[in-house]
């Protein structure tokens, strides 16, 4: 590239908004001496390059996104954005159109070129020009005969075929002829309603093979390219050759290459099989596709006329470069040969231009690499004049023009050379012309007023280099810091993983106990988090702790509550502890829905810490609003690493006041703390006293409800082991019990087998432990066993006692199952008439309760009492766990 000399003319300025224009909707079109310009507003101008004039601005309903210019007809179609495609006929534009000669001109200032002359009119166009009013087009392209649309979607883009009118005809569409869906792989965004804009286009491109049909020069605009025979067959198959049926390639915003053969989609609805058939995806470049195109990059040979392209390219938003071209394999085939690349990002726009050159703008500067081998001639030892290969480097260089955000190829380039129509950023259309043949121009004197112009654009143009250097170092620094903090986050979260057995390098241990808080008895859950690996948890770490209460057994249908407490972890370090303290209740009334889960989590949050690193550091960096690109950061925003999850039962909630009173454990019975009148009249009680309250009438005139569950004696002998040695069996499983209440010590050093304890809502619990023997069980003799029995005034309260010792037992004899330990031999009679006698009792329990559900309050009450006895029945088995 260093033979090229470029030469920078500026034609013309034009209105922009203020901070300058944003990449991705102007456009620059031209034919012959018009220029057809779009600014991404409203306003689409005609500019006349020989007289250096504005002869035309004609203002749209909508922002404009695109534009496509059919020369045969001298028609100018418009896509305009949530209204649809406008046809405007240069010939007649003066005529259909109505002029508004108000407040909306041509804002030139003395820069453009045109001082002292008159602004052109502005154009309003008229409704009647929509051709195609759609609402959801965000892209098309014209053909010869037809029209190609792109529509957004709830969730997948849809192409659209139309007839287009013959020159001199109706510039309306003759109607759709063909339809296909794009499925993608990222739905557009939108809620209710229509479907919010992308914030990348889609683009489209019209791929045609050679032949009669398609003369040199054709089909060679910005939206169609002419590709070589052998680069056709095998990009699109022996279909598309056959029928030499134009491709329609479509780059979507989520990174597909796709394609569609123009004449399948033309009889797509009479066709058989699935139309999703249809559409073959060549390529995904896992980030917005901004330009699609075609370009030669080897040297023609002297027989040949027509030079067509033999490289496809398409370039995404951050860089990535994808070249497809035909060459030979060891074997002597003709195979495509796919090469990914990558530039200097983020590109605004690209061209293709003359040999193997293509031009693509950065925020930074216009940079031009070369897809050409060398340049040399025509290799005649390779098969039928085989191409060469692709280049395995590309090489930017900087052409020194900065910030344009939309090129165009002018068809006025001379031989040998390439003329690109560029508009930057601040709304100036230039021209810039690169000669490979000729020298760079030597220096010439010149003038003083130039030279001082010449040294204050120098020093703008360091200022402006160093405030830039200055973001994109910040820019790095930031980056390297999100880089360290995801590599220590991975750290972590590999050594947590791999610790799926074993002590974790990073636990978190919950433990609970009573508390006074405001006057309250509470119940806290205190959640010890403890570092034990060799990393650090710095910002972006959070400890997540979830207490999930049970639903209530009266409300078959509700949930279970569930509240998540979030607690940022600044800096803890290689052997560091975090500790928390939560209250779990009870609440107002008194109740404590058990059993109540907490479950602790590690999160890591990838939004607090690579989000500042992903925000744009320039205004030409991202197009979109947002604070960084969608799609980048996952759906959560984080990483969330499971840690321990703990029960919290009646029996660890269990107090008892009798055994030995303490600051934690008042004398009196707690009762329900939101209940004014209750704590009233129980401290006007006298000593001698009775509360004639509902409890007391309920433990005083109801027997208590009792359950009871038997385990066998070795078992419980093999399970305890050496922590409970030189104990009784009976206070042995008492302290087995209720290890995990944090009263625990007062029961283990009275080596009780009984106690009476009290629950959170004040109702007595009581504990029985004593030995039996079980005589009906096994042939052999008496079996001795350890029965726990279970008595409180209040059935939930029971209920939930059973529960929690049931599931102790579970749990021993899961492991016990697991050292293959042997039962005794059983009657097998006497397990099947104990089985027999339970499923008569369900079958009573179910008959019950649909009595309960079609009888009224007044009938319900036997029902509701023989039910009551069941349950009992039911809670005290003759069942022996082994």
């Amino acid at each position: 590239m260093a033979g090229l000399a470029l030469r920078v003319e500026y034609l013309a300025g034009f209105c922009c908004p203020l901070g300058g224009l944003a990449a991705g909707k102007p456009r620059v079109l031209c034919h012959g001496a018009e220029i057809f310009l779009s600014t991404g507003s409203e306003l689409v101008y005609v500019y006349d390059r020989e007289g250096r004039l504005l002869t035309a601005v004609y203002k749209f309903p909508g922002q404009v996104w695109h534009l496509e210019l059919q020369a045969l007809g001298r028609a100018l179609y418009v896509l305009c954005a949530r209204s649809g495609i406008y046809c405007l006929s240069l010939d007649q534009a003066g005529r259909s159109m109505s002029q508004d000669g108000g407040s909306d001109r041509d804002d030139r200032d003395s820069e453009d070129g045109q001082v002292g002359e008159p602004p052109a009119p502005v154009i309003a166009v008229d409704p009647d020009a929509c051709v195609l009013p759609d609402a959801t087009l965000c892209a098309f392209v014209v053909l010869d005969n037809v029209l190609v649309t792109l529509a957004q979607g709830p969730s997948q883009w849809k192409m659209q075929l139309f007839e287009c009118p013959c020159p001199g005809e109706d510039p309306r569409p003759g109607g759709q002829i063909g339809e296909v869906e794009l499925s993608t792989c990222t739905p557009p965004s939108g809620g209710l309603g229509a479907p919010a804009a992308p914030h990348f286009l889609p683009v489209l491109c019209c791929a045609s093979p050679p032949g009669p049909r398609v003369p040199r020069g054709h089909l060679q605009g910005p939206g169609a390219v002419t590709l070589e025979e052998a680069l056709f067959g095998l990009l699109f198959g022996a279909d598309a050759s056959l029928l030499e049926s134009p491709v329609i390639l479509c780059g979507l915003p989520d990174g597909q290459l796709c394609c569609v053969v123009l004449k399948t989609l033309v009889t797509s609805r009479s066709a058989p099989g699935d139309p999703k058939a249809l559409v073959k995806i060549l390529h995904h470049l896992e980030e917005p596709v901004i330009f699609i195109g075609a370009l030669r990059t080897e040297p023609l040979a002297e027989d040949t006329e027509d030079a067509h392209s033999d490289c496809l390219v398409a370039l995404g938003h951050h860089g990535r470069t994808l070249a497809i071209k035909a060459s030979w394999d060891e074997l002597g085939h003709l195979v495509p040969e796919l090469r990914e690349y990558g530039v200097p990002g983020p590109v605004l726009c690209a061209a293709c231009g003359e040999g193997g050159r293509l031009y693509h703008s950065t925020p930074s500067g216009l940079c031009v690499v070369g897809l050409a081998q060398g340049g040399g001639p025509w290799d005649p030892t390779q098969p039928s004049g085989a191409p060469g290969g692709l280049p395995s480097l590309l090489c930017p260089a900087s052409l020194s023009v900065c910030s344009v955000v939309t090129l165009s190829v002018s068809s006025r380039a001379p031989e040998g050379g390439t003329e690109l129509l560029a508009l930057s950023a601040g709304g100036r259309l230039m021209t810039c012309s690169l000669d490979s043949h000729s020298e760079a121009p030597r220096p010439s004197r010149v003038s003083v007023v130039n030279a001082g112009r010449k040294i204050k654009e120098l020093l703008s143009g360091i200022g402006t280099v160093s405030e830039r250097v200055s973001s994109l170092k910040k820019a790095v620094d930031q980056r390297n810091k999100a880089l360290t903090c995801l590599n220590e986050a991975m750290n972590v979260s590999c050594a947590l993983l791999s610790s799926r057995e074993g002590p974790r390098p990073i636990s978190c241990s919950v433990t609970t106990a009573w508390s006074r808080l405001q006057l309250r008895d509470v119940l806290t859950a205190t959640c010890l988090l403890e570092n034990s690996s060799s990393f650090s948890l710095d910002r972006g770490w959070a400890l997540c702790i979830q207490v999930l209460g049970s639903a209530r057994a009266l409300d078959l249908d509700s949930a279970g509550s569930a509240v998540t407490y979030t607690i940022p972890l600044d800096r803890l370090g290689p052997g560091g502890r975090r500790e928390v303290t939560l209250p779990l209740g009870p609440g107002e009334d008194g109740s404590l829905d058990l059993p109540v889960t907490v479950s602790c989590a590690l999160f890591y949050s990838l939004r607090e810490v690579v989000g500042g690193a992903l925000a744009p550091a320039d205004r030409l960096k991202e197009p979109s609003s947002e604070e960084w690109p969608p799609g980048v950061l996952p759906e959560q925003d984080g990483v969330c690493l499971p840690l321990s999850e703990h029960a919290v039962d009646l029996l660890q909630c269990l107090r008892f006041p009798a055994l030995a009173p303490s600051p934690l454990q008042a004398p009196g019975r707690p009762g329900p703390a939101g209940d004014p009148i209750h704590t009233f009249l129980e401290t006007c009680r006298g000593p001698g006293s009775q509360l004639a309250g509902p409890e007391s009438l309920r433990a005083k005139y109801l027997p208590p409800s009792v359950a009871t569950v038997r385990v066998s004696a070795e078992l419980l002998r093999v399970a305890l082991g050496d922590s409970q040695a030189g104990v009784s069996l009976c206070p042995a499983t008492l302290q087995w019990l209720l290890a995990e209440n944090s009263t625990c010590d007062i029961v283990r050093t009275q080596a009780l087998s009984s106690v009476q304890g009290v629950a959170p809502d004040g109702t007595d619990v009581h504990l029985i432990i004593r030995e039996v023997s079980v005589t009906d069980l096994c042939p052999e003799g008496a079996l001795q066993a350890v029965e726990i029995q279970l008595e409180s005034a209040s059935l939930a309260n029971m209920c939930r006692a059973h529960h929690a010792v049931v599931g102790r037992l579970q749990r021993l004899v899961v492991q016990q199952a697991a050292r293959d330990s042997s039962p005794p031999d059983l009657r097998l009679q006497y397990l099947h008439q104990i089985q027999a006698n339970h499923e008569t009792l369900l079958r009573e329990v179910q008959t019950l309760r649909d009595r309960l559900c079609a009888e009224d309050e007044a009938g319900s009450r036997a029902p509701a009492q023989r039910l009551l006895q069941v349950y009992k029945q039911l809670r005290s088995p003759s069942l022996l766990l082994l």
